[in-house]
């Protein structure tokens, strides 16, 4: 049974991201996001040396928001939560052009 609060978006799509590594560098690459809700996504793909609490910005097409690390994976994965004040860019009614048939993942 999925214990989560939110329904989830069965998909994958690239985003840039940027902000500073744990050394204090800044940086920005092109990752991809999957599994994807109102709140937050999973992080595919990242090479940067980040940590969990820190800010990252967000940028899928025009749309750029800033999120919080809640986990890090070993293998470039990292789980990330939208701030409270932040509209949703990932949710089921973003308006970003998403074919309606991406199956939906979790049941809220």
């Amino acid at each position: 049974m999925d214990r989560r609060k939110e329904r989830r978006l069965d998909l994958e799509l690239p985003v840039r991201i940027w902000g500073v590594d744990r050394m204090g560098r800044p940086f920005a690459e092109i990752v991809r996001v999957r599994n994807v809700s109102n709140s937050g996504a999973v992080l595919i793909g990242v090479r940067a040396k980040i940590q969990t609490g820190e800010l990252l910005d967000v940028q899928l097409g025009a749309t750029r928001t800033q999120f919080r690390i809640v986990w890090m994976g070993f293998s470039g994965e990292a789980g990330i939560e939208a701030l409270a004040f932040e509209q949703p860019m990932f949710g089921m009614g973003i308006g970003i052009g998403l074919p309606k048939f991406f199956e939906m993942v979790g049941t809220g």
